[in-house]
């Protein structure tokens, strides 16, 4: 016959992660009255926990009559893993003041690991220190704890120390601090590491990799995903292809995205939800919107990330109905909107128009969804506001919201002030932009221009001083292009050598040709200390209108002209554009800082409202 400890064990243990099954087990020991019988209360938190049933597991705390280090660190295990990891603090001060209960290893690696989800560097450093104090300063368990929280607070020095601190390191250790040192853009750092491993399998690859994609080193992702190819590793997992195609994505690389793509449909990753998503978001990142739709359509189970994906595509691209709709099936399918959904919806608004349409969107946050929205989601129904023309409510909803407008927000009022030429809004809108610490280049130009605009020469001074007091240089544009295997670079006011007479050649004629149809510069977001002349030269030479003369010459007849900028493009470049596809008869398709812009016989997807 079981003692009642086995039977307890034994009884919980069938339950088996099952809901159902964990309560019945539940009942039947308190039938049988040994539902607080140790190891009972311990085992049953942690099994309601496994089951996502917190608040279950938080009402057997709560009931047991004597709460020990057991219970306790079965509680914080399951709170620090739950979506309210934050509720670990009111629970430790609870063990510490009101059970006076000193932390074993058990609890301390569970505060570092809510310390980590929480991105609470304090409260991870004094984890650290009680547990350099405590009996257990040289367990394994805890410093991999620590180590993960130093990663994710932003600081892998600290994770060094404490690695280098370990007398036996895992895999699992090298490969936590490899990812903490690429994710958090030092790549060198994690490239040395990495190859000083005794052994490096598919999951420290993975690290590095996606690691890199996340510091913004898609280039190097790629050359190392390669690199690991040629190694020989079996690719088992699709996290990895998920990772290396958002490098593709980032680097508007659609050529290698469809190798990626036929790649992991050869693997047999094309039923993964993840690489579904990978690729929808990195066809419409590399303006081919039409894939992104055709994948997401395969894909057997979309969860939220994929319905928003899809959404937020289409809304880029000037889509406008068709982000509704896919919005009014996902609502129809049972899945709940979040924040990044409405922030596609109102964005498909405010680059068409929709101004009602935008204004019961931003409505149903709160009251249809319960959500509250952020500064991103204000920042952009701001601009929907806008851009529209509604300039008043859009300031007064700036005063009113309960986040301190920033520079987005300020500069979003601003340029559509300039649009509507509402000067004494603009020079308020302005004054306020100057009061904050101003870190795009862009913000500087657009004030310097509405200062001299509106005569106001002693603020156009004050501009220029902050931008060379702070160092700030305006960004220099630039545009990529793919033809055939080669990718060309254009920065603006650069014509390569190798090209550089026939483009020239080519842009003289073309202006020819565009005043014969009425074109006349428009020269309004060029800086005001130049002359006309030199303003209208400096937009001959803009990178996207280069990349676009190089793609006509190069590419052949009839093919998609695909180039990406890393700027807005002015308001002059999209006239051109326009001008160009409709004389040369080619689909342009230019994807800058904002949207994509797709232009075909002399007409633009945004229906010029950007």
């Amino acid at each position: 016959m079981l003692s009642p400890a086995a039977a307890v064990v034994a009884a919980v243990r069938a339950a088996a992660g099952s809901r159902p099954a964990v309560r019945c087990a539940h009942a039947r020991l308190l039938k049988e009255g040994l539902a607080l019988h140790p190891p009972a209360p311990s085992l049953l938190v942690s099994a309601y926990a496994k089951c996502r049933l917190l608040p279950d597991a938080r009402q057997l705390f709560d009931e047991s009559p004597q709460r020990d280090l057991h219970l306790y660190s079965s509680l914080l295990a399951a709170i620090s893993n739950s979506d309210s990891p934050a509720l670990v603090l009111p629970l430790l001060r609870r063990m510490l003041s009101v059970d006076a209960l000193q932390p074993d290893h058990f609890v301390l690696a569970s505060i570092a690991s809510a310390s980590a989800r929480l991105r609470s560097l304090s409260l991870g450093k004094q984890v650290h220190g009680h547990f350099v104090a405590s009996p257990y300063s040289g367990d394994n368990v805890v410093k991999s704890s620590l180590i993960d929280m130093y990663c994710k607070c932003g600081v892998p020095e600290e994770a060094r120390k404490v690695f280098d601190s370990m007398t036996a390191k895992n895999n699992i250790m090298w490969t936590a601090l490899v990812s903490g040192y690429a994710s958090n853009g030092y790549t060198d750092e994690a490239l040395q590491l990495f190859r000083s491993m005794p052994g490096r399998g598919l999951f420290t690859w993975t690290a590095l990799i996606s690691g890199f994609v996340k510091a913004g080193e898609s280039v190097r992702a790629v050359e190392l995903f390669v690199d690991m190819r040629r190694d020989g590793v079996t690719i088992d997992d699709a996290f990895l292809l998920s990772a290396i195609t958002g490098g593709a994505a980032d680097l508007a690389a659609l050529v290698l995205g469809r190798q990626l793509h036929g790649l992991s449909m050869r693997l047999g990753f094309l039923s993964s939800m993840m690489v579904g998503n990978a690729l929808v978001d990195m066809y419409s990142k590399c303006s081919d919107i039409h894939s992104a739709r055709e994948v997401f359509e395969e894909i057997t189970v979309c969860d939220i990330i994929s319905w928003t994906t899809m959404i937020v595509g289409e809304a880029q691209h000037g889509r406008a109905e068709d982000a509704f709709a896919l919005y009014d099936r996902m609502v129809l399918a049972g899945v709940k909107p979040n924040e990044v959904t409405f922030v596609g919806l109102i964005y498909a608004c405010s680059h068409a128009g929709l101004v009602q349409k935008g204004r019961q969107l931003f409505d149903s946050v709160k009251q249809e969804y319960g959500i509250n929205p952020g500064l991103q989601l204000y920042t952009c129904y701001i601009d929907l506001l806008s851009r529209s023309g509604y300039l008043s409510e859009a300031e007064e909803l700036i005063t009113r919201m309960p986040y301190e407008p920033d520079e987005a927000v300020w500069g979003s009022l601003l340029s559509a002030c300039k649009k509507h030429n509402n000067a004494e809004m603009s020079i308020r809108v302005a004054d306020n932009l100057l009061e904050l610490r101003l870190k795009y280049p862009s913000t500087y130009v657009l004030l310097s221009n509405v200062y001299a605009v509106n005569g106001k020469w002693g603020s156009v001074d004050t501009v220029r001083k902050l931008m060379a007091n702070t160092k700030i240089l305006k960004e220099p544009g630039y545009s990529r292009i793919d033809v055939g295997r080669e990718s060309r670079l254009f920065h603006a006011g650069e014509v390569p050598f190798d090209v550089r007479e026939e483009i020239l050649a080519f842009l003289d004629e073309l202006v020819v040709e565009m005043r014969q149809r009425g074109y006349v510069p428009d020269t309004s977001s060029v800086m005001h200390d130049l002359e006309e002349h030199e303003k209208e030269h400096h937009l001959f030479l803009h990178s996207e209108r280069l990349a676009v003369a190089f793609g006509i010459l190069k590419s052949p007849p009839g093919s998609v002209i695909r180039v990406v900028k890393n700027l807005r493009v002015c308001g002059d470049c999209h006239t051109v554009m326009k001008l160009m596809s409709e004389i040369f008869q080619r689909k342009i398709s230019v994807r800058d800082a904002s949207r994509f812009h797709h232009f075909e016989d002399g007409k633009c997807s945004c229906s010029d409202f950007w």
